[in-house]
């Protein structure tokens, strides 16, 4: 195949990126940047790192204590009960998001690029090569980010539209057709882009979060005994006294970390200190009051745990809390499905989906892209849950699953960067990453005891999405051998046109293929059905790297066979989108000049057949041929112009 991925770069999978710009990469430090400049970066972290985990009081502390009392309405809780969820929050808060992302995981950039699959790469070069256990795990993790896209419109979204019952109990039969209404609306808007509403994410954020504060400010007086919950002591002895009740509890702690992979995800786009100060500043004390805020209520006025956050918001705030809840679960939502987004576009260059349509929306980002497959098939997933599941208590027992799993696999990596790569001695290196480790482990053996009750959707869906990465992957590496088998060695073709000259005609063209030791399968065809060879002849291949991005130096690469023939390279970082005709215009640094009106572009178009001999069973072969069917054009993916493509079909059977 003409986009199949380099070795090292398949053994490396994606994961999504919720931004909405591009930087250069020295703003992984903050570097380079004037104070202004720092500023914005800060404000816009602030709408799209933390949109996520910013939403999480509006559920996290009621779920836990309401797992905590077995979910029977009408018991008050203990005040060592109260005191036991809030430590755990907060150690969670103070471990999880300060200590593993805000302070260690935002250093460990490749060239300025944070995520799932900037750890795989550090952890293959830690190593000095590609694992195929480290792939596999990074490949889990991004297939289980799709079943976290699911479900975290869904839960915000409903939470916050539930916050409508305590205006008036006449919106009650409403909530889920308002949640439905919304989601719609969100999802129908993405093909615009976000560049305009992203300019209004930082700030509506920004007050949401100094709203949070504040409401929990003001009632963290009702019970001023809440600040033990400081003492780890409270969350410890809660855990080891309760059980399988304190396990489950926990698993509904973990709520209030979901979406701290973010701040990994996004370090490309807004910088290590912008996302580090957002933290400290703002984001970290808003959450921090409003959980003691809410801690503190209950304690003193045990009949609001139905919906402590709304409830701690006056009177006159209740509807304006509403709006200023739903507009930042919204920005939540559309943070994970832009990462979503992003997601897919490096797994189709790593060669881990099948090519689909990618449509940019904004001429100044390149991160500013839409796929219309992965939208409408989201949205669907999306509705699905909320019809299902119908309230954000019901969808809290499917949520925390995916995120526990993906956050084991990013600590179990960071352990061979640290190691390996940073060249920790091995004590420091157990005392830091181990405890992390053990905490996530504990936390994803506590979710996994809400698995009857919904918590198998998202391990459903990231299920089906790493079979459907294996399929193809698989599928792609047999086709390719199989290919192989049948192809002519270049060196022999080029000797017997030395032999016998084919007729030839005026103009340049340009065979796509995935390894220039054989002449592909379009030339050859073209040879035999029309007996013509033009006048200049280049053998293109498209490769993708392992890194983000390709510096401009580096992406392409020129040698002369002869007057006739010459082979060309274009390497596509796995943040990029190929475009060919660009690059081929940027071909004149290299004294290679191509007129696009004489130029024409040959492709292999291949027609599969199954047999279930070459490696996979006949079901996975169909598998695997519905995928290829149904991926985009070689010609639309790669932006060739329409009038100059010609494809030529072969059949192969598999």
């Amino acid at each position: 195949m003409a986009n199949e991925p380099a070795a090292a770069a398949a053994a490396a999978p994606p994961e999504a990126s919720a931004a909405t710009g591009e930087l250069p990469h020295d703003a992984a430090n903050g570097a380079g940047h004037s104070q202004a400049s720092f500023w914005g970066l800060l404000i816009g972290s602030i709408g799209v790192v933390y949109g996520d985990i910013g939403t999480s009081p509006l559920y996290a502390f009621r779920e836990a204590v309401a797992a905590a009392t077995g979910h029977v309405p009408g018991v008050v809780p203990s005040r060592d009960l109260v005191l036991g969820v809030i430590s755990l929050i907060l150690w969670s808060l103070i471990l999880i998001i300060t200590g593993k992302y805000v302070l260690l995981l935002l250093r460990a950039d490749d060239k300025g690029e944070g995520g799932i699959l900037t750890l795989v790469a550090l952890a293959n070069r830690a190593l000095g090569k590609p694992s195929y256990v480290v792939a596999l795990l990074g490949m889990a993790g991004a297939a289980l980010f799709y079943g976290d896209a699911a479900i975290t419109p869904a839960i915000s979204v409903l939470s916050a539209v539930e916050g409508l019952k305590l205006v008036t109990p006449v919106f009650e039969p409403y909530i889920v057709p308002i949640t439905v209404v919304i989601i719609v609306a969100l999802f129908a808007v993405q093909s615009h882009g976000t560049a305009r509403v992203a300019r209004f994410f930082g700030p509506i954020c920004i007050v949401w979060f100094v709203a949070m504060g504040v409401s929990g400010l003001l009632h963290i007086w009702d019970d001023l005994t809440i600040f033990y919950a400081f003492n780890p002591y409270y969350g410890l002895v809660f855990v080891a006294n309760n059980g399988t009740v304190g396990l489950l509890a926990l698993g509904a702690v973990f709520l209030a970390v979901t979406g701290g992979e973010a701040l990994y995800t996004d370090l490309g786009h807004f910088g290590r200190k912008p996302i580090q100060w957002a933290w400290f500043v703002l984001v970290f004390p808003a959450l921090t009051l409003n959980y003691l805020g809410q801690g503190a209520m209950v304690l003193a006025h045990p009949e609001t745990l139905s919906n402590p956050f709304f409830l701690l918001a006056p009177s006159w705030a209740l509807l304006p809390m509403v709006i200023l809840a739903t507009l930042a679960t919204i920005i939540a939502s559309q943070a994970v499905i832009t990462g979503a987004f992003s997601l897919s576009r490096q797994a189709i260059q790593l060669g881990l989906l099948p090519r689909m349509a990618i449509r940019h929306t904004s001429e100044e980002h390149s991160g500013q892209i839409y796929l219309p497959a992965v939208n409408w098939g989201l949205l669907v997933a999306v509705l699905a849950l909320v019809l299902m599941f119908r309230s954000s208590s019901n969808l809290a027992s499917a949520y925390g699953i995916a995120v526990t799993a993906t956050m084991l696999i990013t600590a179990v990596l960071a352990y061979f960067v640290v190691r390996r790569l940073w060249q920790w001695n091995l004590a420091v290196s157990l005392v830091v990453m181990v405890p992390l480790i053990v905490i996530h482990f504990i936390f994803f053996g506590a979710n996994l005891l809400k698995l009857v009750d919904g918590g198998w959707v998202p391990l459903a869906i990231g299920a089906v999405i790493l079979f459907l990465m294996i399929t193809w992957r698989t599928g792609t590496r047999i086709l390719a051998d199989k290919t192989r088998r049948i192809e002519v060695p270049l060196v022999d073709l080029l000797k017997s046109f030395e032999k016998r000259p084919p007729h030839q005609v005026p103009g340049t063209a340009i065979f796509l293929t995935s390894d220039h030791g054989y002449a592909p399968a379009s030339l050859l065809h073209n040879l035999k059905h029309n007996k013509v060879l033009h006048e200049h002849n280049v053998f293109l291949a498209v490769k993708s790297a392992d890194t983000p991005r390709v510096p401009e130096g580096e992406r392409i690469s020129y040698e002369k066979i002869n007057d006739r023939f010459s082979k060309l390279i274009i390497r596509f970082g796995y943040m990029e989108t190929p475009n060919i005709p660009k690059s081929l215009i940027a071909c004149k640094k290299v004294g290679l000049k191509f007129d696009m009106m004489s130029t024409s572009f040959f492709l292999s178009r291949r027609h599969l057949k199954a047999s279930g001999k070459l490696g996979m069973p006949l079901w996975q072969d169909y598998i695997f041929i519905g995928m290829a069917v149904n991926a985009n054009a070689a010609s639309d993916y790669f932006h060739l112009p329409t009038g100059r493509v010609v494809e030529v079909g072969t059949q192969v059977t598999i």
